[in-house]
């Protein structure tokens, strides 16, 4: 697609982090923007911050775990814009229990003791998420038979890891995969819709609060002890004092300042991601890593499966 401007753009997980980068650029591109996410005043603050630059957008407030909600989504869509041509599955979770950095010790739960709640909500969000919207959305776009592309949020946890974040990395590791499925059957159709798997490092965002849009039915064991921030600042987050904590486990305010001060620190910006992104959809690429030290820890992986060694040696 060599040109976005006057395209239509969906985002999901569009009220913070990666999601509002994505759409600040596509607005910045020219494009007409569909901003979709689970909290509603974020979303609300994000289209007006768009619409006050002079963006064409709107807000639509979706469960992407939910079918229904992402078929709403598709709906409101295309009945306001009349067409659909960028289509990005992003919204991301990660649970608490599942968080090494967040938890005492520094240690993630071991899988076998996370509350299967934490696994159904990670993966209804961050795998289910792209199901919908692959199910969703393809079908529309090959009737429209414009130029158009998908893309969905991976990580680079998707092709390496540890035992931290081994949940949410799981699903990752599925969006590669169903992905790469995507991309090669719709060459298969010589359809003329691209795929990107975005594939990022760390990230200045919000993911280490995730737990303030978990729904009150998936709060598990684990993660139910930390009190969800309701929607509020990054700062009214971080300058919480454990006083203002009564349900949180000690220090967890701190953890999380930990996580946010080397986020702020290491990691890159929303706006940089979204512009790898835009490159991506101009020269129709597949993967889209976002950080030149991506590299090393995939070759060892490949390298270590190759000559069947185990996972720690």
């Amino acid at each position: 697609m060599q040109t976005l401007e006057g395209k239509v753009a969906v985002v999901t997980g569009a009220a913070s982090g990666i999601g509002r980068g994505l759409a600040g650029r596509f607005a910045a591109e020219g494009m007409r923007v569909v901003l979709a996410d689970i909290e509603e005043p974020a979303l609300a603050r994000a289209v007006d911050e768009l619409r006050a630059d002079g963006a064409e957008a709107v807000g639509v407030p979706t469960d992407v775990s939910q079918p229904a909600s992402v078929e709403a989504l598709a709906d409101s869509a295309f009945d306001t814009y009349g067409a659909v041509h960028v289509v990005c599955n992003n919204a991301g979770v990660a649970a608490v229990s599942d968080w090494g950095a967040l938890r005492p010790g520094g240690a993630p739960a071991p899988l076998w003791e996370h509350d299967l709640e934490s696994w159904h909500w990670t993966f209804g969000v961050n795998f289910w998420g792209v199901v919908h919207g692959v199910r969703t959305f393809v079908p529309r776009l090959l009737d429209q038979g414009e130029q158009a592309h998908i893309v969905n949020t991976g990580s680079v946890l998707g092709f390496h890891g540890g035992p931290d974040l081994a949940i949410y990395g799981a699903t990752k590791f599925a969006v590669v995969r169903l992905s790469e499925a995507l991309h090669l059957q719709l060459r298969q159709l010589d359809a003329p819709i691209h795929v990107s798997v975005l594939c990022p490092g760390m990230v200045h965002t919000r993911s280490y609060d995730a737990e303030r849009n978990r729904p009150a039915a998936l709060s598990g064991a684990l993660s139910g002890t930390l009190a969800a921030t309701p929607d509020a600042t990054l700062a009214a987050t971080l300058d919480a004092t454990p006083e203002a904590e009564p349900e949180a486990e000690p220090g967890y305010r701190e953890r999380q300042r930990a996580v946010e001060r080397r986020a702020a620190a290491d990691g890159m910006t929303p706006a940089e991601v979204a512009a790898h992104v835009v490159e991506a959809i101009h020269e129709r690429r597949f993967y889209v890593f976002t950080h030149d030290d991506a590299d090393a820890p995939i070759r060892e992986r490949v390298q270590r499966i190759l000559e069947r060694r185990n996972p720690d040696e």
